[in-house]
């Protein structure tokens, strides 16, 4: 084989690669349509959720905390005004070397409250156990350092109810979010977990825990990570759940099965992606043991949560997902492709390992080729401009229709200067923020293949759009 041969393959090779995960993406793209269309059909009969006002079961929620001094008093008081019949809030301190369990002790009037508990999953040692003197519902877990996982897990023995509610500390829910993200499990007792849209808080007014108006940020990073959570929640995650394949639900924002994750062992305290592995994790025990479930996406319950603004902490965790995703997938290999594995194994599965897991390498790798190839004369005018149309026009067109969807479905934001913003912030997400989250991402993917030690991850806390009431 010539060498002109080879780049006419790899030209060929990566052509046809972002050719295949943006045409992939979007058949996605069809399915969310179609079901969110569905779902609006249904929402448009009348509000269902009301209908089982005051039947809804209770859920324990869950927020693990580490180092959120600047938000966790917004986010708990968030969770008080939230419109359900019996909930119960459970933060858990997993260790703050900030005044995170100072706020909440003079913000919630939190004494002593010894109790029992099942120590069905194992953590880190407990040391202290606070309940608010004034809001009943609300218990506090002080306990030595053990990460994320370590931190839900703890939760989860102290929790009462059968439903737990795992969102972040940094997290602001819609007061009617708990109620609609339970539907699937009234809908269909066979559900054991359910996720929600996660927004970005940045250039919100909140007040009191709620949300006084939706608005844009000034940063262009959080900008463009609007477009990004659009892009993966509302045909992403909605196409999959379409299919029972769903393989992520954010951990800022999700509804599971208690009986149902202790079962499998709880959260997973050696990966970084807690969140996804245990999803996968919950695909693999169920399809393999043949039993009934199911696992949704709803993507009208919204919980909002600050992003990284600068890019040394949007670097850091878009490296730690990868990793997370690394763990989550050669965890639980032996789901790809079994006989009983169905959509989730044969589907989502090869899916997540071909253009999301290898694929940032694939991309950068594609790039690099092209753009240096065409550089020195050896990559042709009519295969760069093809290439650019696969790997930048294609993906311009899957922003332009999840930011479609939004405005048919959602319509968040309602001004016409916003939705412009939106506009030029999906064609620059495209010329170079992809790209480089792409870059990121093959470190995590590296950081991965040499055992580097994963931790809960840092995040700079700006919180600038909290309103003082």
């Amino acid at each position: 084989m010539t060498l002109n041969e080879v780049i006419i393959g790899l030209q060929y090779f990566f052509l046809l690669y972002f050719v295949g995960i943006n045409g992939g993406y979007l058949v996605l793209n069809v399915l969310a349509a179609v079901n969110l269309s569905r779902y609006m059909r249904t929402k448009s009969t009348g509000d269902i959720p009301s209908v089982f006002s005051g039947f809804e079961p209770p859920i324990s929620i869950l927020v693990p905390a580490y180092n959120e001094q600047a938000t966790i008093e917004t986010s708990v008081r968030s969770l008080m005004q939230l419109e359900y019949e019996e909930y119960e809030i459970i933060v858990v301190n997993d260790g703050s070397e900030d005044e995170t369990l100072g706020v909440l002790k003079r913000a919630f009037s939190l004494t002593l409250f010894p109790e029992d508990y099942q120590h069905r999953l194992p953590t880190k040692a407990v040391r202290k156990v606070y309940r608010s003197a004034v809001h009943p519902n609300l218990r506090v877990i002080d306990k030595e350092n053990g990460g994320k996982a370590d931190a839900l897990n703890a939760g989860i023995n102290y929790s009462r109810y059968d439903l737990f509610c795992a969102i972040d500390a940094d997290s602001i829910l819609q007061r009617d979010s708990l109620r609609r993200i339970v539907q699937p499990f009234l809908d269909d007792p066979s559900t054991v977990a359910g996720g929600g849209t996660v927004r970005i808080a940045n250039g919100c007014t909140v007040s009191g825990g709620y949300i006084l108006e939706a608005g844009l940020p000034r940063s262009i990073l959080a900008l463009f990570q609007i477009v990004e959570y659009l892009r993966a929640f509302l045909f992403g995650r909605l196409g999959w759940s379409s299919l029972n394949a769903l393989l992520v639900i954010s951990g800022a924002f999700g509804v599971f099965q208690k009986e149902s994750v202790v079962a499998v062992g709880g959260y997973r305290a050696d990966t970084v992606g807690e969140d996804m592995e245990l999803v996968v994790r919950l695909h693999r025990h169920l399809r393999l043991d043949r039993k009934k479930y199911r696992i949704a996406f709803i993507p009208e319950p919204i919980c909002w949560t600050e992003a990284p603004e600068d890019l040394k902490t949007l670097r850091n965790q878009r490296i730690r997902w990868h990793r997370g995703l690394s763990e989550s997938l050669t965890k639980n290999w032996n789901l790809l492709f079994h006989p009983r594995s169905g959509m989730v194994g044969f589907l989502a599965f090869p899916f997540m390992v071909i253009f999301e897991w290898l694929g940032a390498a694939i991309e950068v790798v594609g790039y690099v080729f092209m753009i240096v190839g065409f550089a020195l004369g050896i990559i042709s005018m009519q295969a760069m401009v093809a290439f650019m149309l696969a790997s930048i026009g294609l993906g311009i067109l899957l922003s332009v229709c999840a930011l479609f969807l939004e405005e048919v479905g959602f319509h968040i934001y309602p001004k016409f200067r916003q939705v412009f913003i939106l506009i030029l912030a999906l064609l620059g997400e495209n010329l170079g923020y992809r790209q480089l989250n792409s870059v990121w991402r093959v470190g995590g993917l590296i950081r991965w293949a040499f055992g580097a030690k994963g931790h809960w991850g840092e995040m700079k806390r700006k919180a600038s759009w909290q309103k003082n009431s």
